[in-house]
C-alpha cells in the first residue's frame, strides 16, 4: 500500500470511528502493524490504556471502557472480551503477567489486583491497604509482587506471592527514591526494578529490597530526556523501552540510561502517536505501543 493510501485509510477510520488494520514495513518511520479504531465492539478501542503480552504471545489490552480484549501479535482478535466487576469509580490502568502466565489486572480505583486466566476467568483477588495501583510485576524467582501506587501514597510496595505485605518504600517528592506519580514498573535483566516516575520525568532504578540504585532522564524533548514516561518494558536483548505520554514517542535505552533512539512524534498518521500510555514487547522483540488518543495499537521495530 502506498503512503498516500495508508494515510487516507487511517484518516477515514478516525473520522468515522471504524476499524482498520494496516500491515507494512520498510521505512524506519513506518509501523509493522497497526490495528483498532474508535468503538466498543470487538477489535475496537475506546482510549486503550495498557497492554501485557504473555509467554504464548497473546496480547491483552484494556481500554477506558474497562474492557479487556485478547489479540495475537498480528493484531487478529482472539477473544474473549471481558470487563472488571465494577468500573463506576474508574477503570484499570495497568496490566502485567505473573510467573504462571496469568494476567494481572491493576484495578486501580478499587485498590486491588485481579488475576485472570486467558479465558477471562478470575482466579483470585489480592487486596490490601493500597492507594491507586498503577502497575504490578512479579519476580519469577522469588514470586514476590511489586506494585506501584500514587495519589495518597507515592510508593512501591512488595508483597509475597500470597499477597502478604513485605515492605514499602518511596514518598512524595523529587529527590532520589522519592516519587511523583509512578505509572509503571519493569524487572530488568540485571535483577533490578525500573520505575517510570512520570511527573518527575525520569526513570528510577531500585534493588529488590527497595534500595535506590540510580536514575536517568530529565524534562525535555531531546534524546535521553523524557516527558511524562508512562510505561516501561524490556526487550529480549535487554534494552528498555519507554512510552512518553508528553513527547508522543517511544524511546529506547540501555540499562545505564543511555538513549539508543526514539520513534514517533505527535500526530495521527502512521509513524506518529497521540499520548501513548503503554508499551510491551513480544518474544521476538516486536514493540507494541498503546496509541491511546488514536484508539489503536501500533507494532514497530527499531
Amino acid at each position: 500500500m502506498s503512503r498516500r493510501g495508508t494515510l487516507l485509510l487511517v484518516l477515514f477510520a478516525v473520522l468515522v470511528g471504524g476499524s482498520f488494520a494496516v500491515r507494512r514495513g520498510g521505512a524506519s518511520d513506518a509501523p509493522d502493524r497497526m490495528w483498532g479504531g474508535f468503538g466498543v465492539t470487538d477489535g475496537h478501542f475506546t482510549r486503550p490504556r495498557a497492554i501485557a503480552i504473555d509467554p504464548q504471545d497473546r496480547a491483552y489490552i484494556v481500554d477506558f471502557a474497562a474492557r479487556i480484549q485478547v489479540f495475537d501479535t498480528d493484531g487478529d482478535y482472539l477473544g474473549p472480551t471481558w470487563q472488571t466487576p465494577d468500573y463506576r469509580n474508574g477503570r484499570p490502568s495497568g496490566l502485567g503477567i505473573d510467573r504462571d502466565g496469568h494476567l494481572i489486572v491493576c484495578d486501580s480505583h478499587y485498590h486491588c489486583l485481579r488475576i485472570y486466566d486467558a479465558a477471562g476467568h478470575e482466579l483470585r483477588v489480592i487486596r490490601g491497604e493500597f492507594g491507586y495501583i498503577s502497575d504490578a510485576v512479579q519476580d519469577r524467582g522469588s514470586g514476590r509482587i511489586f506494585l506501584s501506587e500514587f495519589g495518597d501514597r507515592d510508593r512501591i510496595t512488595c508483597l509475597e506471592a500470597d499477597g502478604t505485605p513485605v515492605r514499602s518504600w518511596g514518598g512524595s517528592g523529587a529527590g532520589p527514591g522519592q516519587m511523583n506519580r509512578i505509572r509503571a514498573l519493569a524487572l530488568g535483566p540485571d535483577g533490578l526494578l525500573y520505575a517510570a516516575d512520570s511527573c518527575n520525568h525520569r526513570i528510577q532504578v531500585f534493588d529488590l529490597e527497595g534500595g535506590f540504585v540510580r536514575e536517568f532522564g530529565e524534562p525535555g524533548t531531546q534524546p535521553g530526556q523524557l516527558s511524562y514516561p508512562y510505561d516501561v518494558a524490556f526487550g529480549p536483548t535487554g534494552e528498555l523501552y519507554v512510552s512518553e505520554y508528553g513527547n508522543h514517542r517511544i524511546q529506547k535505552f540501555d540499562t545505564a540510561g543511555k538513549s539508543l533512539g526514539v520513534w514517533g512524534g505527535p500526530g495521527r498518521a502512521p509513524g506518529r502517536l497521540a499520548s501513548p500510555w503503554g508499551v510491551a514487547i513480544d518474544s521476538r522483540g516486536g514493540v507494541f505501543v498503546v496509541d491511546t488518543e488514536n484508539h489503536r495499537i501500533v507494532k514497530i521495530r527499531f
